[in-house]
Parts: C-alpha cells; structure tokens; sequence
C-alpha cells in the first residue's frame, strides 16, 4: 500500500495549467498524474470505466460549470475525491463546491508544497483549502448574509451612528432616553451579526442601506 502511487486526473482548459500541474505533481514521490482533460465530457466518460484517487477540477469549462460537473462526478465515482482548482475566489462558488461534493477548494497561486499537503489530506478523508481560501471562507461577506429588516428608527439611528454621533447626541436630537438609543444600538449589531459600530457601518454599506 505503501508504494502505490495516488492516481491523479486534470482538468483544466489551458494545456500550459495541465504541463505545469503534471511536471510538479509527477516530481512527487507518491502521485502520477494518469490522464488530463480540457473538458467536462472528458472526464464524465472517463471516470464511468475508470478509477480515479483525485481530480483537480477548474471551474470554467467550455462545456461545464464545474461546480455542477463536481456534483455528477461524485454521483458516477463516490470514492474519488474532487480537489476544486481556480481562480475564482467567490466565497459563493467556494462553499457551493463543497456542498456539491468537492473535498477542497484551492486557488492556482497555490504552493506545490500546499497542493501537496492538500492532495493528501484530501485523501485521508478531510475537506481541504490552500491558505487564501480558508481566510475567504472565515469571514462572509456581506453577499452572503441575509438584509436585516430594520425599523424606521432603527435605520434613522444607523445613518446618525454611521455620522459619528454617540448615543448621548442621537438621544438629545431625536428626544429619546440614552438608553433607549443604547438598545437600539445593541439590536443593530444583533441584526448585523456585527462585533461593533465600524462592522455594522461596513455591512450596511455594502448592502446599500445607507442609501437615501
């Protein structure tokens, strides 16, 4: 068991991706990569009467999103495991693979050293990701994160927050207590899921509420 080598397939669209990923990954002790395709169809019909440990799979295929094609893989040969290998850094696209199959999600400015260390912990039966993705995927963004409904006062206290006056003024200026403008304040970020008043500024930025 030992001395068998991990079977690896490519498939990329750009012939120099696959001549580079091959001449890396065949320099490895334990890995040969066996076969390489420019198409999902490729490897749909491959796979069906061949075994396959790993397949590095990019996610624009002339003929198929990956992602999708993830999925069929997994269907047709359970037992391999789909490394996503892309450009795309989308945390959308990142968490679809996965939830589509895919045993890890690396970026093509990955380390050989890292695709190494990926490509094993993949088959030992673990969800992998190159550093870049795991610092992607541990903060959402604001795409991801339902709109909060926010009360009309609610969303008058936010813009006053986002112009910098403390709970005192906001209070004064809209005749409330401070406490009052104090729990507002606290369902605010609660809506968020922000930490603190910069974080909920940022998110109600990009989710255009702050708009007029």
């Amino acid at each position: 068991m030992e001395n068998k080598k991990i079977n690896i397939a490519i498939v990329d669209d750009h012939p120099i991706v696959i001549e580079g990923l091959k001449i890396m990954l065949n320099s490895q002790p334990f890995f040969h990569v066996s076969e390489s395709f420019t198409s999902g169809s490729e490897i749909v019909s491959f796979i069906r009467s061949n075994e396959v440990d790993i397949i590095l799979l990019d996610i624009a295929l002339p003929d198929a999103n990956g992602t999708e094609l993830c999925r069929e893989i997994k269907k047709i040969s359970p037992e391999t495991s789909v490394i996503m290998f892309s450009n795309r850094s989308e945390r959308s696209i990142i968490m679809q693979s996965i939830q589509n199959g895919a045993s890890g999600y690396l970026l093509k400015n990955t380390s050989i050293n890292e695709l190494v260390v990926c490509i094993k912990g993949a088959l030992s039966g673990n969800i992998v990701f190159c550093n870049e993705t795991k610092q992607i995927i541990s903060k959402p963004s604001s795409n991801d994160l339902p709109i909060p409904r926010l009360t009309k006062r609610e969303k008058q206290i936010l813009q006053m927050v986002a112009q910098g006056k403390t709970s005192a003024v906001i209070a004064e200026e809209l005749f409330l207590s401070p406490l009052t403008v104090d729990t507002h304040r606290k369902n605010l970020l609660q809506k968020f899921q922000a930490k603190n008043s910069t974080e909920l500024i940022n998110l109600a930025v990009h989710m255009h509420l702050m708009e007029e």
